[in-house]
C-alpha cells in the first residue's frame, strides 16, 4: 500500500468530536492523484510516482509534454514519489482519492512554511534585546559574534539576521478526524505548514498507528506514595491516630 499522496491546503476551521469538544482542524484537498510510474526498490517495497493538479499542455516544456503523451495521461503540474509496501495494486493512469485515508489515521504533513522575508535577530531567533533606556544604543542590534584573536572567525550556525521562513517543514502525528471522499477532503487535527492553497504531502505516520475515534482514553487512578505526602496530610493522619 502506498504511504501517502499530494494535496492542497484549503484552510482551517473547527469541528465537534463525539464528546462535544471543539477540535481545530486543517482542511486538506487530498487528490485526486494520478499514477505516473512505478519504481521497484527492493523486496520490502518500492515507489509510486504520482501527479497532481491539471495544467495546460502549453505551459509544459517539450520533454515534459512528451512524457505525458507517452504514458497517455493528461498533463499534471506537480509530480512526486511516495513509498509503497507493494506496487502490484497500482498501474499507470490509476487515480487515487482521499479515501486512501480514514478517520483515526495518523499522518505526517510536509509543506513549505510561509516566507517572512528578511528579519532581524529578535524576530528570527527570539533574542531578548538590549537595554531599552535612552543612551544604550543597543536596543535590537546583533552585538558580539565571536572573539577576534581566537577563533578569529565566526562559528557556523551563528544566529544572525537573515531570510526567515520558506523552509520545508514536516508536522508529525496529526490525526485524521474526518474524510470526505466525494469532495476529496480530509480534516486533520491541528495546523499544517504553508499558506492557503499551498501544496502539501500527506504521508502515513511512521510513529503512530490507527486508533478509532470511538475509543476513549483509559483513566488511570493516581497512586499516592505515603512516604511523600504533604505536611498537612501527615498531620491529619497523626490526629486521626490519636
Amino acid at each position: 500500500m502506498i504511504r501517502g499522496m499530494m494535496g492542497k491546503k484549503v484552510g482551517m476551521t473547527q469541528i465537534f468530536d463525539n464528546e462535544g469538544n471543539i477540535v481545530p482542524v486543517t482542511v486538506v484537498e487530498a487528490g485526486p492523484c494520478t499514477v505516473l510510474g512505478l519504481k521497484e526498490k527492493s523486496a520490502s517495497g518500492g515507489k509510486v510516482v504520482l501527479g497532481y493538479a491539471p495544467v495546460p499542455e502549453a505551459r509544459l516544456k517539450k520533454p515534459e509534454s512528451g512524457f505525458f503523451k507517452k504514458i497517455g495521461v493528461a498533463p499534471l503540474k506537480h509530480i512526486n514519489e511516495f513509498f509503497s509496501s507493494d506496487n502490484k495494486d497500482y498501474k499507470v493512469g490509476q487515480e487515487l482519492k482521499a479515501d486512501l485515508f480514514k478517520a483515526g489515521d495518523f499522518v505526517d504533513v510536509t509543506g513549505t512554511s510561509i516566507g517572512k522575508g528578511f528579519q532581524g535577530g529578535m524576530v528570527r531567533w527570539h533574542w531578548s534585546g538590549g537595554p531599552a533606556a535612552h543612551g544604550s544604543m543597543h536596543h535590537r542590534r546583533v552585538g558580539s559574534i565571536g572573539a577576534s584573536s581566537d577563533p578569529s572567525r565566526v562559528y557556523k550556525g551563528q544566529h544572525m539576521p537573515g531570510h526567515m521562513g520558506a523552509d520545508t517543514v514536516t508536522v508529525q502525528n496529526l490525526r485524521v478526524m474526518r474524510v470526505d471522499a466525494g469532495h476529496h477532503l480530509i480534516l486533520v487535527k491541528g495546523a499544517v505548514p504553508g499558506p492557503v492553497n499551498a501544496i502539501v504531502l500527506v504521508n502515513r505516520s511512521r510513529k503512530k498507528v490507527f486508533r478509532s475515534l470511538e475509543e476513549k482514553k483509559e483513566t488511570v487512578a493516581v497512586k499516592h506514595n505515603p512516604m511523600k505526602q504533604s505536611k498537612a496530610a501527615a498531620s491529619a493522619v497523626k490526629i486521626v491516630k490519636k
